[in-house]
């Protein structure tokens, strides 16, 4: 669980309220700063030709953006990368 008390930075329609964090991290290669300006982009692949259709990031965010909810990551080249996925907190009955 956490609260947002503004707008979640840089995620347009995530407003402040209470949320469901989902964290992703890896310790992959990470990504440079030219392939982090397109994941979010459909059809973008690091992926050979044939391996990957680059849609998952993009089928993701538009998801959590239907749900007033958000994305973050953040990603260093040779270290890995991180996502926080939020999700609006739904009140108990």
């Amino acid at each position: 669980p956490q609260t947002l008390t503004s707008d979640l930075a840089g995620v347009p329609g995530c407003p402040p309220g209470r949320y469901v964090c989902l964290l992703v991290r890896d310790n992959g290669c990470g990504m440079d700063a030219t392939t982090q300006k397109h994941i979010f982009e459909p059809y973008f692949t690091t992926k050979p030709p044939g391996e990957g259709t680059g849609l998952g990031l993009a089928i993701i965010s538009d998801i959590l953006s239907e749900h007033k909810g958000g994305l973050t990551f953040e990603s260093q080249a040779g270290v890995g990368t991180t996502f926080r996925l939020y999700l609006p907190a739904i009140a108990s009955a």
